[in-house]
């Protein structure tokens, strides 16, 4: 999929230490826009994270890949500058400013320095309110789309990605690429790129959040003038998705010496009491690496295949509990007996005192190293808005996990954990499937 990502920053504009406890102000603009705000005024820059729920799953009906194509086409010129204009334009005050897509967001990154605040602010408002989507800059991004799912089409893991999404979600935006389809991405026109946006790109699923150079009164005034005109609404959101996994292993046949697994089955909303829970069961069966249950039968004892793993999957408008592996053809059966034995032993067995104690260890311990610097504290902060996430959530999200019980982890697991449910989708040749 194409994706227009942010460089990475240099390392000297990390602003806040890992271990350092993070004070979150909410901040209501006079216009009435709410963010969250840091404030760290040890280096002059600041970096902004904005957020539309609703993503690409907002795509009109029979124009799938259009909000992907309207996200990618938006820094490709605005107001009165081109493409090269504007490129030029946020080079000479060096802001970094970029746009993504997902299926429950559209994203909206900038990073810039205070001394060129104001003119970033404008540059990206222009983007925001008067993109130009040129006929020129739309077939260019057009065809990076449509080589992107040529490439995807040919693509082992790609097509086992897609397939589990039909299986999983049918009908439902989810079970389609955000990318659409050549077909469909070949139709849309210009206008629909400027519906696709007012579709998504609407102050009624807003979220927003600045970390850095930056004061609460500077930050409500910056919010009315960069996001005050867009649309009060956008379209309506999709519906719930139905779940329609059930037990089986589906084979899409592909000419290779591997094949590659995912498999998966219902799961658990983060707002769901048990979440923690079953987040440090997950650690253990398939989530930890070397120390993984998955990993020491599959690969350390059998050697059916180099890694595996398995992880939550917590959508907006729907949950499923995934995992996935690349094993040889001859392999792949015993590998999938193995990955489901696994997955049935621990709902009956439970875990150990040893097990819950390394899993806490490393969940707490890796946390704080997300937290190192104002882009990805930012990222972080506007995450936690749009899961409807307390404001004190990172300072006491390692405390929720230490709560967390062996009995807590086993009840989940027999809450959760369905063995005979499990959808394998595997793109090969395998032997004995």
């Amino acid at each position: 999929m194409i994706r227009f990502a942010l460089g990475v920053l240099a390392a000297a504009w990390l602003a806040l230490p890992a271990q350092a406890a993070v004070a979150i102000t909410e901040v209501t603009s006079p216009g009435g826009i709410r963010a969250w705000l840091v404030e760290n005024h040890d280096l002059p820059f600041t970096a902004l994270e904005i957020r539309f729920k609703g993503g690409a799953s907002l795509d009109a009906p029979g124009k799938r890949g259009a909000i992907n194509l309207m996200t990618a086409t938006l820094e490709e010129g605005a107001g009165t500058m081109d493409s090269q204009a504007f490129a030029e334009a946020a080079e000479a005050i060096a802001a970094q400013i970029g746009f993504g897509a997902n299926d429950d967001a559209v994203s909206v990154s900038a990073r810039m320095l205070t001394e060129h605040r104001d003119a970033g602010v404008e540059l990206l408002r222009e983007a925001l309110i008067n993109p130009r989507f040129d006929q020129i800059a739309l077939e260019r991004v057009r065809g990076q789309v449509l080589s992107s799912i040529a490439s995807q089409a040919k693509d082992p893991q790609s097509i086992a990605g897609d397939t589990f999404a039909r299986l999983a979600y049918g009908d439902h935006p989810y079970g389609s690429a955000i990318d659409g389809t050549a077909e469909s991405v070949k139709a849309l026109t210009r206008e629909d790129l400027f519906d696709a946006k007012a579709r998504v790109m609407a102050r009624d699923r807003l979220f927003v959040s600045a970390v850095g150079d930056i004061t609460a009164d500077e930050l409500g005034v910056l919010l009315d003038r960069l996001l005050g005109e867009l649309p009060a609404t956008g379209a309506t959101m999709p519906p719930r998705a139905e779940l329609g996994l059930v037990g089986g292993v589906t084979v899409v046949d592909y000419d290779s010496p591997q094949s590659v697994v995912i498999f998966g089955q219902k799961g658990i909303a983060m707002d769901d009491p048990d979440f923690f829970a079953a987040y440090v069961l997950n650690h253990i069966l398939g989530g930890g690496g070397f120390s993984a249950r998955l990993m020491e039968e599959v690969r350390e004892k059998r050697g059916l295949t180099y890694g595996i793993a398995s992880y939550l999957v917590p959508m907006d408008l729907a949950e499923t509990w995934q995992g996935s592996f690349a094993s040889a053809n001859e392999k792949v059966a015993e590998a999938i007996a193995v990955t489901r034995a696994e997955w049935a032993r621990i709902a009956s067995g439970g875990v150990s005192e040893r097990e819950l104690a390394d899993a806490k260890t490393y969940l707490t311990g890796a946390y704080p190293l997300r937290f190192d610097g104002n882009g990805p504290i930012a990222d972080i902060l506007v995450g936690m808005q749009i899961s409807d996430m307390p404001i004190d959530y990172v300072n006491t999200r390692n405390a929720r996990i230490e709560a967390v019980s062996a009995e807590d982890v086993a009840r989940v697991a027999r809450r959760l954990i369905d063995a005979e449910s499990l959808r394998f989708v595997v793109v090969g040749r395998p032997v004995g499937l």
